[in-house]
């Protein structure tokens, strides 16, 4: 183990929840959910919801946790695993809407502001589909980078790669996700 103080703590906490420990897992929870949060409420832009799918996946991180070979994977581990929660709810949501518009028939049609609202919860829901057609690995480096603002460094400790290929995975990924963005316009 090496990095700083709060990386130790959370393999520490990491390994001591893999073996049983409650209370170290509580601890976890606690250092980890204030983040995993952000992270939800950002990609599906309700707090509420944000909420509810970060709660399901404390329960997927509970069940694999002993899997997880390095603790000191874990951020980004949990990071993938609300992601990709959080695209399973956008897509739902985007499949009752689409279920509720077919039975309504019409799209209602509100105020200027109503349609800049909307206008901008689509392109919203546009770069979250484009991010659902990313590769996980690079969903992961964007979210990490951009979302959770965390340094190339950090990212490389977290997914236990080399700095430059963190930075070759960055550029990559957001030509990617501007190519699928400029494909859909």
């Amino acid at each position: 183990m090496s990095g700083t103080p709060d990386t130790i703590l959370d393999e520490l906490l990491v390994l001591d929840a893999q073996r049983g420990d409650a209370v170290a897992f509580e601890r976890l929870v606690r250092r980890w959910q204030p983040r995993l949060l952000r992270h939800a409420c950002r990609l599906i832009g309700s707090d509420d919801a944000g909420a509810e799918v970060v709660q399901e996946s404390w329960s997927a991180i509970v069940r694999q946790l002993r899997r997880l070979d390095d603790p000191a994977a874990f951020p980004a581990w949990a990071f993938r695993i609300v992601t990709r929660r959080c695209a399973d709810w956008i897509r739902r949501r985007q499949r009752d809407r689409r279920r509720e518009a077919s039975v309504d028939g019409s799209v209602p049609s509100g105020s200027a502001v109503d349609h800049d609202a909307a206008a901008q919860r689509d392109q919203m829901v546009a770069v979250r589909v484009a991010l659902d057609a990313l590769p996980e690995e690079s969903r992961t480096i964007l979210a990490l980078y951009y979302i959770e603002s965390q340094s190339v460094r950090q990212i490389a400790h977290a997914l236990s790669i080399p700095d430059g290929t963190v930075k070759s995975r960055l550029f990559h990924a957001r030509n990617r996700l501007r190519q699928i963005l400029e494909e859909r316009t």
